[in-house]
């Protein structure tokens, strides 16, 4: 029997610690095969070559797309994209997969649904519906839902908003959050061992992830400094940061935390890549998740965990009550810090609303890749709203 060939593409840390338990469904379906092109930044130096933690956890890398240049302008962003659909086309000349898993929204997996639109290659959405109206992203993801044959999404809000774009219903598939099943099914690292690892008593932690605002010009550095200013005013308080993302003005984003770090090395410490246990442990134990991250705004409040979420990057998503809208200026950062360390707002954790489930979304995902006909979804046709 020939098995279906799913292809994952993923580009990032983040996005690998959503796709890893899809990846393990469907290596060990004896029906599928699976097939993984890295690219991005798991490929460079820089931002920590994180390919090697794929292949550590027991993945073969079929294909290894270099495609990022090393700047963060928009320019360079662009020519990016460029390189690596060329790379993604003779990647799927070479694989030639039944069908293309792609997560999220960023400029890497557009590169992949574009080449595949040109080769008829089917291509399943995770995550499609969700806004984040600060972002490049915002545009990325609707467009990828128009690329796309089938579509897997966190909320029967995110799911109607897909049909809105003109999606049939009958591709669309309320699975939960990936984020989330990660955080229902995962064995965290005992706090004692993540004190070892960090070298810390962490009972008064921030964890810090702030990326820049895509669809503005030229904010991320003073934004980052007011973040950094209100940091200061809490110095009884451990800092760990994840750093930035390969998005316009990251780097300088990295090099503020990096002099951050340098100045304050008894109480603060980054990473480029925590891996998903260490970051969600870490998660776990904080006392706070600050900056613009999606995980603050999901897998954070599944861990009963306060978000401090600052500017607009992920304004448009469905938030729960545990999660802080500010500002990004000093004076509202400290304030929204104060609010979430208050007693009154550590009750109010308790009775929060979730506005995201998904404790068996992975395998919702293998079971329908494994079974769909795929010669019936590659002509889409548009659904009217009537």
């Amino acid at each position: 029997m020939t098995k279906r060939k799913i292809c994952i593409v993923t580009g990032t840390r983040a996005e690998y610690g959503l796709l890893y338990r899809i990846m393990k469904e469907i290596q060990a379906d004896d029906e599928l095969d699976l097939q993984l092109i890295a690219t991005g930044m798991h490929l460079s130096p820089e931002f920590g070559l994180t390919y090697k933690q794929i292949e550590e956890d027991g993945f073969i890398i079929n294909e290894k797309i270099e495609m990022l240049l090393s700047s963060d302008t928009p320019v360079a962003i662009a020519k990016s994209m460029g390189i690596a659909t060329l790379g993604f086309a003779e990647a799927f000349q070479r694989l030639k997969p039944d069908i293309l898993v792609l997560l999220g929204d960023r400029f890497e997996i557009f590169s992949a649904a574009q080449t595949a639109l040109v080769m008829r290659i089917p291509v399943a959405h995770i995550s499609g519906g969700e806004l984040t109206e600060g972002a490049i992203d915002e545009s990325i993801r609707h467009s990828l839902t128009k690329m796309s044959h089938i579509h897997f999404t966190a909320n029967e809000e995110y799911t109607r908003r897909v049909i809105q774009l003109g999606e049939q219903p009958d591709r669309v598939f309320n699975v939960g959050d990936l984020g989330v099943e990660n955080i229902r099914k995962m064995s965290f690292l005992s706090k004692q061992e993540l004190q070892e690892f960090l070298g810390w008593d962490i009972e008064k932690l921030f964890l810090v992830t702030f990326h820049s605002t895509t669809l503005e010009v030229e904010t991320a550095e003073e934004q980052m400094r007011n973040l950094l200013s209100a940091l200061d005013l809490f110095p009884d308080y451990k800092i760990v940061f994840t750093k930035s993302n390969a998005d316009t003005d990251g780097r300088r984003i990295n090099e503020m935390i990096d002099e951050y770090t340098a100045l304050n090395p008894e109480r603060v410490k980054s990473f480029f890549s925590l891996g998903q246990l260490r970051y969600l442990s870490t998660m776990k134990y904080c006392s706070i998740v600050i900056g613009n991250s999606s995980s603050g705004i999901i897998e954070a409040p599944a861990l009963d965990k306060p978000t401090i979420n600052i500017g607009d990057r992920q304004k448009g998503r469905l938030k729960a009550g545990s999660i802080i809208d500010c500002a990004p200026s000093s004076l509202e950062i400290v304030g929204s810090i104060q609010q979430a360390l208050s007693d009154e707002f550590q009750q109010f954790l308790k009775r929060i609303h979730l506005e995201y489930e998904g404790e068996m979304a992975s395998e919702l995902i293998r079971k329908r890749l494994s079974h769909i006909d795929l010669n019936s979804i590659i002509k889409k046709s548009f659904y009217d709203l009537i």
